[in-house]
């Protein structure tokens, strides 16, 4: 039996198409998903992301154990917490097995000195879990790992959409108003205590709102009253791609290292710290890559696991797309790292080899169309 969100019955409400996402039974699209995902480009839009897993790792109350938690993370995470020293600052990081393999990409929030709280990938959330916890075991027994079932996740990306949320949410300006990216403030607010961050996926503006299971309909209600449009995860996709942003299980998993992923930039290989993967990491050859193609040719759309033939070497599609912005098919492809942004290769599509330029995403940012 699929899983449901605590807005499931909203969804079917509001005439969604359900569909099965990793064993969640969740919104593709309300009407037209094209409609949607201009939306979120051009005013503002929301997205159920409440399969996503938020979890607390903290400390016992004993002040010696504090640093604790800190100090776990450093090792448990490739990229570095210790970047993390103002309340509310946020990371992206992968979760590395000891090959260098991603088992997740994540994001960790700096809440307090004994409290940390990270959002795990829906599909990968049980088994971070229980990863986390062997190394708990091994490492700090001191400390908790708490899974926030009481807990929902709305997104609302926009240009307009932090004016909307300040409008459907009374006393979330006050708390939010100077909130910068990667950020995030806990508020009281009219729907009681909300975790607002400002850590996007669409390459648009907004804020994720963590709220209580049982306030998470009324929320949505209110935003919808203030004219944020519904959306679905088909939508979610196409702006996710366009902002050149990865997809867990598609443009990378355990079989793949961040290196490769287009995510050197999440890893922290400097200084003396220690961290799972990083001794597989130091050793790996930088073969491939992951960068953009722009579709040249008409005939056909850029998916998964199409074949790419290059002039040094063939690769392979891992994410594609109709994009809506563009009016043009892209990409997200793993290509021998000899090949350089702007050459053209050719991309088997049924029984036909079509033209695509080598582009470095993102795409779109902002609104703004950065390839051509």
């Amino acid at each position: 039996m699929l899983k449901q969100t605590p807005l499931h019955a909203e969804h079917r409400a509001s005439g969604a198409r359900m569909v099965d996402f990793g064993g969640w039974e969740m919104p593709v699209n309300y009407g037209s998903q094209v409609d949607e995902h201009h939306a979120v480009r051009r005013d503002a839009g929301m997205f159920d992301v409440s399969h996503m897993r938020v979890v607390d790792l903290a400390a016992a109350s004993n002040v010696d154990a504090k640093q604790g938690v800190r100090e776990f993370l450093r090792y448990a995470l490739a990229n570095d917490v210790d970047k993390l020293r103002e309340r509310g600052r946020a990371l992206y990081s992968c979760l590395l097995n000891p090959d260098g393999g991603v088992l997740d990409d994540l994001i960790v929030y700096f809440v307090r000195e004994d409290l940390f709280r990270m959002v795990l990938n829906a599909a990968t959330a049980e088994r971070d879990s229980e990863w986390l916890r062997k190394l708990l075991a091994e490492r700090a027994p001191q400390l908790t790992l708490s899974p926030r079932d009481d807990l929902a996740i709305v997104a609302v990306q926009g240009p307009h959409a932090r004016t909307k949320v300040w409008e459907a949410i009374p006393g979330s300006e006050g708390a939010s108003a100077a909130l910068k990216p990667f950020m995030a403030v806990e508020a009281m607010t009219g729907f009681g205590d909300v975790f607002i961050a400002r850590t996007g996926y669409t390459g648009e503006d907004g804020f994720e709102l963590i709220v209580p299971a049982a306030r998470v309909e009324s929320t949505w209600r209110a935003l919808a009253g203030v004219g944020v449009e519904r959306c679905g995860l088909g939508a979610r996709d196409t702006l996710r791609l366009e902002a050149g942003m990865n997809l867990y299980g598609q443009d990378m998993d355990e079989s793949v290292s961040p290196l490769a992923s287009g995510l050197g930039w999440t890893v922290d290989l400097t200084g003396a710290r220690e961290f799972v993967g990083k001794a597989a990491l130091t050793k790996e050859p930088r073969s491939r890559q992951l960068t953009g193609l722009l579709l040249l040719d008409r005939g056909g759309v850029l998916r998964a696991h199409q074949s790419v033939a290059t002039a040094h070497g063939d690769g392979e599609i891992t994410s594609g797309t109709f994009s809506p912005t563009l009016g043009q098919s892209i990409a997200l492809a793993r290509l021998p790292a000899a090949a350089k942004a702007g050459e053209i290769v050719h991309v088997a599509i049924r029984d036909k080899q079509l033209a695509a330029r080598i582009v470095k995403p993102p795409f779109v940012r902002n609104g703004k169309v950065l390839v051509s």
